[in-house]
Protein backbone atom coordinates (compact mmCIF):
# COMPACT_ATOMS: atom_id res chain seq x y z
CA UNK A 1 0.00 0.00 0.00
CA UNK A 2 1.34 3.72 -0.96
CA UNK A 3 2.05 5.58 2.31
CA UNK A 4 1.57 8.57 0.98
CA UNK A 5 -2.04 6.94 -0.44
CA UNK A 6 -4.53 6.22 2.88
CA UNK A 7 -6.62 3.34 2.27
CA UNK A 8 -10.64 4.80 0.92
CA UNK A 9 -12.89 2.77 3.47
CA UNK A 10 -16.03 2.70 4.67
CA UNK A 11 -15.86 0.35 7.91
CA UNK A 12 -12.81 -0.23 9.84
CA UNK A 13 -12.78 -2.79 12.58
CA UNK A 14 -10.77 -2.21 15.54
CA UNK A 15 -9.70 -5.82 17.65
CA UNK A 16 -9.00 -5.19 21.88
CA UNK A 17 -10.25 -8.10 23.70
CA UNK A 18 -8.70 -6.75 27.05
CA UNK A 19 -8.43 -5.30 30.22
CA UNK A 20 -9.99 -1.96 31.45
CA UNK A 21 -6.35 0.15 31.39
CA UNK A 22 -5.39 -1.61 27.77
CA UNK A 23 -8.63 -0.86 26.14
CA UNK A 24 -8.87 3.00 27.49
CA UNK A 25 -5.05 2.94 25.68
CA UNK A 26 -6.93 2.37 22.66
CA UNK A 27 -9.28 5.20 22.79
CA UNK A 28 -6.88 7.91 21.13
CA UNK A 29 -6.61 5.31 17.90
CA UNK A 30 -10.64 5.71 17.83
CA UNK A 31 -10.94 9.10 18.14
CA UNK A 32 -8.15 10.54 15.47
CA UNK A 33 -9.64 7.37 13.16
CA UNK A 34 -13.23 9.34 13.43
CA UNK A 35 -12.34 12.77 13.63
CA UNK A 36 -10.19 12.48 10.45
CA UNK A 37 -12.81 10.15 8.68
CA UNK A 38 -15.77 10.78 9.84
CA UNK A 39 -17.36 8.69 6.91
CA UNK A 40 -16.15 5.78 8.33
CA UNK A 41 -17.80 3.18 10.28
CA UNK A 42 -15.64 2.57 13.22
CA UNK A 43 -16.32 -0.81 14.69
CA UNK A 44 -14.72 -2.49 18.22
CA UNK A 45 -14.29 -5.98 18.94
CA UNK A 46 -14.11 -6.84 22.76
CA UNK A 47 -14.70 -9.10 25.41
CA UNK A 48 -18.03 -8.50 26.70
CA UNK A 49 -17.06 -8.49 30.41
CA UNK A 50 -15.47 -5.02 29.47
CA UNK A 51 -18.31 -3.59 27.27
CA UNK A 52 -18.67 -0.47 29.80
CA UNK A 53 -15.70 0.54 29.21
CA UNK A 54 -16.49 1.82 25.68
CA UNK A 55 -20.33 1.42 26.34
CA UNK A 56 -20.60 5.49 25.54
CA UNK A 57 -17.98 5.90 23.82
CA UNK A 58 -19.37 8.23 21.05
CA UNK A 59 -16.95 7.77 17.75
CA UNK A 60 -17.84 3.96 18.01
CA UNK A 61 -20.49 3.01 15.87
CA UNK A 62 -20.54 -0.24 16.72
CA UNK A 63 -19.27 -2.60 19.72
CA UNK A 64 -18.96 -6.19 18.91
CA UNK A 65 -18.70 -8.77 22.11
CA UNK A 66 -16.73 -11.80 22.08
CA UNK A 67 -18.50 -13.89 24.82
CA UNK A 68 -15.81 -16.84 24.25
CA UNK A 69 -17.41 -18.52 20.69
CA UNK A 70 -15.15 -18.00 18.58
CA UNK A 71 -16.38 -19.57 15.34
CA UNK A 72 -19.77 -17.67 16.03
CA UNK A 73 -18.29 -14.15 16.66
CA UNK A 74 -16.13 -14.78 13.35
CA UNK A 75 -19.40 -15.24 11.47
CA UNK A 76 -21.03 -12.30 12.77
CA UNK A 77 -17.63 -10.04 11.77
CA UNK A 78 -17.51 -11.99 8.19
CA UNK A 79 -20.78 -10.22 7.59
CA UNK A 80 -20.15 -6.79 8.17
CA UNK A 81 -17.52 -6.88 5.39
CA UNK A 82 -14.96 -4.65 6.80
CA UNK A 83 -12.33 -2.77 4.60
CA UNK A 84 -9.43 -2.94 7.21
CA UNK A 85 -8.85 -4.26 10.97
CA UNK A 86 -6.25 -2.81 13.10
CA UNK A 87 -5.45 -5.36 15.32
CA UNK A 88 -4.14 -3.93 18.99
CA UNK A 89 -4.33 -7.17 20.08
CA UNK A 90 -2.23 -9.51 18.70
CA UNK A 91 -2.53 -12.87 20.17
CA UNK A 92 -3.59 -16.17 18.16
CA UNK A 93 -7.39 -15.22 19.18
CA UNK A 94 -7.15 -11.98 17.19
CA UNK A 95 -4.77 -13.89 14.28
CA UNK A 96 -7.84 -16.05 13.39
CA UNK A 97 -9.91 -13.87 12.77
CA UNK A 98 -7.75 -11.85 10.68
CA UNK A 99 -6.96 -15.48 8.89
CA UNK A 100 -10.80 -15.75 8.32
CA UNK A 101 -12.33 -12.06 6.87
CA UNK A 102 -9.04 -12.08 4.71
CA UNK A 103 -9.46 -8.37 4.75
CA UNK A 104 -6.14 -5.47 4.81
CA UNK A 105 -4.84 -5.08 7.68
CA UNK A 106 -2.30 -3.94 10.55
CA UNK A 107 -0.95 -5.44 13.94
CA UNK A 108 0.57 -3.44 16.94
CA UNK A 109 3.59 -5.09 17.99
CA UNK A 110 3.77 -6.32 21.15
CA UNK A 111 7.61 -6.09 21.67
CA UNK A 112 6.90 -9.31 24.07
CA UNK A 113 10.84 -10.62 23.08
CA UNK A 114 12.44 -7.24 24.53
CA UNK A 115 10.21 -7.07 27.45
CA UNK A 116 11.13 -11.07 28.25
CA UNK A 117 15.13 -9.53 27.99
CA UNK A 118 14.21 -6.42 30.37
CA UNK A 119 12.49 -9.03 32.76
CA UNK A 120 14.76 -11.96 32.78
CA UNK A 121 18.23 -10.05 32.05
CA UNK A 122 17.28 -6.46 33.37
CA UNK A 123 18.75 -4.68 29.85
CA UNK A 124 17.38 -1.28 29.20
CA UNK A 125 15.82 -2.38 25.26
CA UNK A 126 12.16 -0.67 25.43
CA UNK A 127 11.81 2.13 23.12
CA UNK A 128 11.66 5.20 25.19
CA UNK A 129 7.76 5.37 23.87
CA UNK A 130 4.38 5.14 25.72
CA UNK A 131 2.57 2.35 24.22
CA UNK A 132 -0.24 4.43 22.65
CA UNK A 133 2.12 6.46 20.21
CA UNK A 134 2.87 2.90 19.36
CA UNK A 135 -0.64 1.87 18.94
CA UNK A 136 -0.26 4.65 15.56
CA UNK A 137 2.11 2.74 13.90
CA UNK A 138 -1.18 0.05 13.62
CA UNK A 139 -2.89 3.10 11.63
CA UNK A 140 0.31 4.65 9.58
CA UNK A 141 -1.66 3.75 6.18
CA UNK A 142 -4.26 6.40 6.80
CA UNK A 143 -1.53 9.22 7.09
CA UNK A 144 -3.69 10.06 10.73
CA UNK A 145 -1.21 11.80 13.59
CA UNK A 146 -1.18 11.60 17.00
CA UNK A 147 -3.29 14.59 18.06
CA UNK A 148 -2.00 14.26 21.69
CA UNK A 149 -5.66 15.31 23.71
CA UNK A 150 -4.69 11.72 25.48
CA UNK A 151 -7.75 9.25 26.31
CA UNK A 152 -10.94 8.86 26.51
CA UNK A 153 -13.44 8.07 28.96
CA UNK A 154 -17.16 8.70 28.60
CA UNK A 155 -19.43 8.59 32.24
CA UNK A 156 -23.01 7.39 31.31
CA UNK A 157 -25.35 9.94 32.60
CA UNK A 158 -27.24 7.68 34.24
CA UNK A 159 -23.96 5.88 36.35
CA UNK A 160 -23.21 9.25 38.36
CA UNK A 161 -23.33 9.32 41.87
CA UNK A 162 -23.97 12.00 44.13
CA UNK A 163 -21.66 12.63 45.71
CA UNK A 164 -23.32 14.50 48.57
CA UNK A 165 -23.95 10.63 49.86
CA UNK A 166 -20.49 10.72 51.27
CA UNK A 167 -19.79 11.42 55.01
CA UNK A 168 -19.69 15.08 55.30
CA UNK A 169 -16.48 15.20 55.82
CA UNK A 170 -15.38 14.93 51.79
CA UNK A 171 -17.34 18.02 51.63
CA UNK A 172 -14.42 19.91 50.92
CA UNK A 173 -12.39 16.91 48.65
CA UNK A 174 -11.17 14.03 49.00
CA UNK A 175 -8.22 11.54 47.33
CA UNK A 176 -9.45 8.92 45.61
CA UNK A 177 -7.59 5.67 45.77
CA UNK A 178 -7.41 2.47 43.83
CA UNK A 179 -6.56 -0.62 45.35
CA UNK A 180 -7.55 -2.73 43.06
CA UNK A 181 -5.05 -4.73 40.11
CA UNK A 182 -5.61 -7.48 38.44
CA UNK A 183 -2.56 -8.69 39.58
CA UNK A 184 -1.23 -8.38 43.06
CA UNK A 185 2.20 -7.26 43.05
CA UNK A 186 0.74 -4.10 41.20
CA UNK A 187 -1.42 -3.20 44.68
CA UNK A 188 -0.71 -0.70 46.59
CA UNK A 189 -0.32 -2.77 50.09
CA UNK A 190 -3.38 -1.53 52.73
CA UNK A 191 -0.64 -0.79 55.24
CA UNK A 192 1.20 1.74 53.07
CA UNK A 193 -1.88 3.80 52.75
CA UNK A 194 -2.78 3.65 56.18
CA UNK A 195 0.81 5.34 56.91
CA UNK A 196 0.64 7.94 54.02
CA UNK A 197 -2.94 8.68 55.28
CA UNK A 198 -1.38 10.11 58.49
CA UNK A 199 0.38 13.26 56.51
CA UNK A 200 -2.76 13.38 54.24
CA UNK A 201 -4.92 16.38 55.45
CA UNK A 202 -7.81 15.21 53.31
CA UNK A 203 -10.25 12.45 53.66
CA UNK A 204 -9.46 9.08 51.24
CA UNK A 205 -11.95 7.43 48.93
CA UNK A 206 -11.01 3.52 48.28
CA UNK A 207 -12.06 2.27 45.23
CA UNK A 208 -11.86 -1.70 43.62
CA UNK A 209 -13.74 -4.27 42.81
CA UNK A 210 -15.27 -7.03 45.61
CA UNK A 211 -11.84 -8.81 45.74
CA UNK A 212 -10.27 -5.36 47.74
CA UNK A 213 -13.29 -4.85 50.57
CA UNK A 214 -11.14 -6.65 52.90
CA UNK A 215 -8.32 -4.82 52.23
CA UNK A 216 -10.40 -1.73 52.28
CA UNK A 217 -12.09 -2.55 55.84
CA UNK A 218 -8.31 -3.21 57.09
CA UNK A 219 -7.53 0.69 56.28
CA UNK A 220 -10.69 2.27 57.76
CA UNK A 221 -10.25 0.05 60.82
CA UNK A 222 -6.88 2.04 61.20
CA UNK A 223 -8.01 5.29 60.17
CA UNK A 224 -11.89 5.86 61.05
CA UNK A 225 -14.04 8.13 59.41
CA UNK A 226 -11.85 9.66 57.50
CA UNK A 227 -11.74 7.09 55.09
CA UNK A 228 -14.69 5.39 52.97
CA UNK A 229 -14.57 1.78 51.45
CA UNK A 230 -16.12 2.05 48.53
CA UNK A 231 -15.15 -1.30 47.09
CA UNK A 232 -17.67 -3.34 45.69
CA UNK A 233 -19.80 -0.57 45.75
CA UNK A 234 -19.60 0.80 42.83
CA UNK A 235 -19.94 0.51 39.09
CA UNK A 236 -16.51 1.36 36.65
CA UNK A 237 -18.64 4.38 36.04
CA UNK A 238 -19.57 5.91 39.08
CA UNK A 239 -15.97 4.82 40.31
CA UNK A 240 -14.88 7.30 37.30
CA UNK A 241 -17.51 9.58 38.65
CA UNK A 242 -16.07 10.10 41.65
CA UNK A 243 -12.45 10.04 40.85
CA UNK A 244 -14.08 12.98 38.42
CA UNK A 245 -14.92 15.01 41.44
CA UNK A 246 -11.27 13.76 43.38
CA UNK A 247 -8.73 16.05 44.30
CA UNK A 248 -6.02 13.25 43.04
CA UNK A 249 -6.12 9.92 42.29
CA UNK A 250 -3.31 7.42 44.15
CA UNK A 251 -3.05 4.49 42.23
CA UNK A 252 -1.04 1.48 41.23
CA UNK A 253 -0.63 0.00 37.83
CA UNK A 254 -4.08 -0.27 37.16
CA UNK A 255 -7.39 0.72 34.99
CA UNK A 256 -8.41 3.07 37.07
CA UNK A 257 -5.16 4.75 36.85
CA UNK A 258 -6.07 5.07 32.69
CA UNK A 259 -9.24 6.55 33.81
CA UNK A 260 -7.78 8.80 35.87
CA UNK A 261 -5.59 10.02 33.28
CA UNK A 262 -8.61 10.26 30.74
CA UNK A 263 -10.38 12.40 33.20
CA UNK A 264 -6.86 15.28 33.07
CA UNK A 265 -7.14 14.63 36.88
CA UNK A 266 -3.59 14.74 38.91
CA UNK A 267 -1.88 11.77 39.12
CA UNK A 268 0.27 9.54 41.98
CA UNK A 269 0.95 6.32 40.49
CA UNK A 270 2.89 3.92 42.33
CA UNK A 271 4.88 0.84 40.88
CA UNK A 272 5.73 -2.57 41.95
CA UNK A 273 6.50 -5.60 39.83
CA UNK A 274 6.23 -3.64 36.92
CA UNK A 275 7.81 -0.88 35.68
CA UNK A 276 6.95 2.94 33.66
CA UNK A 277 9.49 1.47 30.88
CA UNK A 278 7.16 -0.80 29.55
CA UNK A 279 5.32 1.99 28.21
CA UNK A 280 1.78 1.77 30.05
CA UNK A 281 2.39 4.87 32.39
CA UNK A 282 -0.43 7.64 32.52
CA UNK A 283 -0.63 9.10 29.03
CA UNK A 284 -0.93 12.46 28.84
CA UNK A 285 1.33 13.96 26.66
CA UNK A 286 0.01 17.76 27.23
CA UNK A 287 -0.19 17.82 30.80
CA UNK A 288 3.29 16.05 31.84
CA UNK A 289 2.79 17.95 35.17
CA UNK A 290 -0.12 16.44 35.97
CA UNK A 291 1.23 12.76 37.01
CA UNK A 292 4.42 11.67 39.72
CA UNK A 293 5.87 8.00 39.26
CA UNK A 294 7.07 6.55 42.37
CA UNK A 295 8.60 3.74 42.35
CA UNK A 296 12.15 2.10 43.66
CA UNK A 297 14.65 1.35 41.17
CA UNK A 298 17.70 0.29 42.82
CA UNK A 299 16.26 -3.54 43.70
CA UNK A 300 17.89 -6.42 41.58
CA UNK A 301 14.78 -8.41 40.78
CA UNK A 302 12.79 -5.52 39.10
CA UNK A 303 10.55 -5.85 37.00
CA UNK A 304 9.84 -9.94 37.93
CA UNK A 305 7.25 -9.60 34.95
CA UNK A 306 5.71 -7.88 32.41
CA UNK A 307 2.24 -8.61 33.83
CA UNK A 308 2.39 -9.59 37.56
CA UNK A 309 2.02 -12.32 40.54
CA UNK A 310 -0.74 -13.49 43.04
CA UNK A 311 2.26 -12.62 45.50
CA UNK A 312 5.71 -11.31 45.31
CA UNK A 313 8.09 -14.45 43.90
CA UNK A 314 10.82 -13.19 46.19
CA UNK A 315 8.71 -13.32 49.46
CA UNK A 316 9.74 -9.78 49.95
CA UNK A 317 7.51 -7.64 48.43
CA UNK A 318 10.61 -4.56 48.63
CA UNK A 319 9.00 -3.22 45.10
CA UNK A 320 6.07 -1.81 47.20
CA UNK A 321 6.83 -2.23 50.85
CA UNK A 322 10.02 -0.11 50.18
CA UNK A 323 8.10 2.83 48.61
CA UNK A 324 8.92 6.21 50.60
CA UNK A 325 5.48 7.15 52.49
CA UNK A 326 6.67 10.67 52.80
CA UNK A 327 7.08 10.69 48.85
CA UNK A 328 3.47 10.07 48.26
CA UNK A 329 2.25 12.58 51.13
CA UNK A 330 4.04 15.03 49.47
CA UNK A 331 2.97 14.65 46.05
CA UNK A 332 -1.01 14.18 47.26
CA UNK A 333 -0.53 17.51 49.77
CA UNK A 334 0.56 19.10 46.69
CA UNK A 335 -2.13 18.33 44.24
CA UNK A 336 -4.68 18.81 47.09
CA UNK A 337 -3.22 22.44 47.67
CA UNK A 338 -3.28 23.06 44.21
CA UNK A 339 -7.21 22.47 44.71
CA UNK A 340 -8.14 24.75 47.28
Amino acid sequence: MDDNQPPSLKKVLIIRFSSIGDIVLTTPIIRCLKQNFPENQIHFLTKQGYQEVLANNPYIDKLHLFSGHLKETISKLQAEKFDYIVDLQHNLRSKQILNCLHVPHRTFKKLNFRKWITVNLKLEVMPQMHIVDRYFEAIKDFNIKNDLQGLDFFICENEQFDTDDLPAVFEDGYVAISLGAQHKTKRIPPQKIVEAAHGIFKPLLLLGGKDCIEEGELIVSELGERVFNGCGKFTLHQSAYFIQHSDCVLTGDTGLMHIAAALHKPIISVWGNTIPEFGMYPYMPLEREKFDLIEVTSLACRPCSKLGYKSCPKHHFKCMNNISSQQIINQINRYCHESL
